[in-house]
């Protein structure tokens, strides 16, 4: 059989790259979807190919429609036909409560974390329905069911969002033997909370995770990458959490 195509958006770090190597590792051939970090999205290519797996890296904003259909048509041009997405591009903006945040900071939360998905799940679906099936992850967040009050309200409402879309669109591509899942982190070392100005984060929040740890990107990349493999085939429509007990 054909190596499966993956698309990630959001592959150059942290939890995107960490999933990109594993793909690579359990026999996928990668599309890294990157915005602004070229070099960033080298180096997570060169791990994949370090796995024997084929790469290609383009630059997109997955809040962009040109952008998402230039992100297929390059992978098929250069891989083959799509057959599995990870939806993991996402932006918080700075953490503050919602009286106090930039409508700029809301509406790009909103276009990237939702916008964003629903257009690379919409050309994914086209593209999988044709070929006669395939795989949809998206990344959410154990804020949808948390609700992240005086830190991101916009942004844990914006990945509960996701969590419908997985269950509604898994519903609706069933039939056409594509699958939707979602995997929903919790408190992950990635260096997401200094770009939100928080480095400190992940030490403060650690008391109130019942394991007592932050997750680590490689622990997210596992669960996602058991979901878009054959052992998942008679699952679509879970967001399987994983948070440490949070």
């Amino acid at each position: 059989m054909a190596r499966p195509v993956t698309v990630v958006t959001g592959g150059s770090r942290g939890i995107g790259a960490a999933t990109c190597a594993r793909l690579a590792a359990d026999g996928h051939d990668v599309v890294v979807g990157y915005v602004s970090d070229g070099a960033a999205a080298e180096w997570t290519a060169t791990a994949v190919r370090a796995a024997g797996a084929r790469c290609v890296t383009v630059r997109a904003d997955s809040s962009v429609e040109a952008d998402v259909d230039r992100l297929f048509e390059t992978a098929a041009d250069r891989l083959g036909p799509v057959t599995g997405l990870v939806n993991n591009a996402g932006v918080t903006g700075p953490l503050g409560r919602l009286a106090d945040t930039d409508p700029a900071d809301l509406r790009r939360v909103v276009e990237v974390n939702l916008v964003g998905t629903l257009l690379c799940s919409r050309r994914a679906a086209q593209v999988m329905s044709a070929w006669g099936g395939g795989a949809i992850v998206n990344v959410s967040s154990g804020a949808a069911t948390l609700g992240s009050p005086g830190e991101f309200v916009h942004y844990a409402a914006s990945k509960a969002a996701v969590d419908t879309l997985t269950m509604g669109l898994a519903k609706e591509l069933g039939p056409d033997g594509i699958r939707v899942n979602a995997v929903a982190p919790g408190l992950v070392d990635t260096d997401m909370h200094t770009t939100m100005g928080d480095p400190d984060r992940p030490e403060r929040m650690i008391p109130t995770i019942p394991m007592r740890r932050a997750g680590k990107a490689e622990e997210i990349a596992a669960a996602i990458a058991w979901l878009l493999s054959p052992d998942a085939s008679y699952t679509t429509g879970a967001v399987l959490r994983v948070a440490g007990g949070r």
